[in-house]
């Protein structure tokens, strides 16, 4: 369906990170699969990683890679990353490449997925991109990536789940990982046959664009600008996806709460509701409309005014 040479469904991104990472220092080592946790074996175990690409995405990226048994070497500073900068850090202990695509990580000044693989061929080293909610589901394997990471249950809206593809070696052996640390993280039967009827859907559903997003958003950035402490805007996903969202920003003076005790209350009661609180400690937060309904915008409307409401 995808036109790729190979794909694995595996429980979770985050699992065909840790995965991905031990099929590129095991690779068809029978000893190393079943002893990678005590092995002594002199192989390349180095992966080398953005330093603004090392974030906590819910776990740390440096727990998966080590639980695949490798060790990060960042390359670049926490503001910039070069294609010679990431190809400084290349050693003969380098396995992989590893490139974080996530609004999580810092965007100003980093290389793209494309010239991150173009290091890669350079040095004869594999690239594995965790593109985990991304929505595009071939264009950074058709940028030169060998293995690529997504979330079932992100922009799929599948089952938890993940989706693992790339070139048919590299494929392989994160199979093979099965027999070793991947049998702590199998996915089962159930989940690989929903997974693949998602991925069926997506690849059929027409998608709202972000345009379509700012035109059924006007409404409802209207409400909340007619509340007093309270102003909201349009903004565009940060790692350039066609995603239009609402930013809402608190007066927490005016108000006399944290925004995060306000995201608590909304959270409460018999509808909860939840925001990207990234910018939580800036007094704002990000509606993503995505899988809301626009009725499902008036309750949250209507309960962020009931919220400031005889302050």
């Amino acid at each position: 369906m995808l036109n790729v040479e190979s794909a694995v469904v595996v429980s979770c991104a985050s699992a065909g990170i840790a995965q991905a990472i031990a099929a590129v220092i095991v690779r068809d080592d029978d000893d190393l699969l079943l002893n990678l946790h005590s092995s002594s074996k002199n192989v390349p175990r180095e992966i080398i990683l953005p330093k603004g690409h090392n974030v906590n995405f819910g776990a740390p990226v440096d727990t998966m890679v080590a639980l695949g048994g490798g060790k990060v070497i960042e390359a670049g500073f926490a503001n910039e990353c070069s294609p010679t900068q990431l190809s400084a850090k290349v050693t003969p202990q380098t396995a992989a490449i590893l490139y974080i695509k996530s609004h999580h990580t810092v965007q100003k000044s980093m290389l793209s997925v494309s010239e991150a693989a173009a290091v890669a061929r350079q040095h004869n080293l594999p690239l594995i991109v965790d593109a985990a909610a991304e929505e595009d589901l071939t264009s950074y394997y058709q940028s030169g990536a060998d293995l690529v990471i997504y979330s079932g249950a992100k922009a799929i809206e599948g089952p938890t789940s993940g989706l693992v593809i790339g070139k048919k070696t590299y494929v392989e052996w994160v199979k093979r990982q099965s027999q070793g640390i991947g049998r702590a993280m199998k996915v089962g039967k159930e989940g690989i046959l929903g997974l693949t009827l998602a991925i069926e859907q997506y690849l059929t559903a027409t998608k709202e664009t972000g345009a379509e997003m700012v035109e059924r958003m006007g409404e409802f950035i209207e409400a909340l600008n007619s509340l007093p402490a309270i102003s909201a805007r349009i903004v565009w996903d940060a790692a350039g996806r066609d995603i239009a969202r609402a930013e809402i920003s608190f007066d927490e003076k005016m108000i006399g709460k944290t925004t995060y005790q306000i995201m608590n209350e909304l959270k409460q009661g018999d509808t909860a509701i939840y925001f990207r609180e990234y910018k939580a400690n800036e007094g704002k937060v990000e509606a993503d409309i995505r899988s809301v309904s626009n009725e499902q915008l008036n309750t949250i409307a209507e309960r962020i005014r009931l919220l400031v409401k005889g302050m």
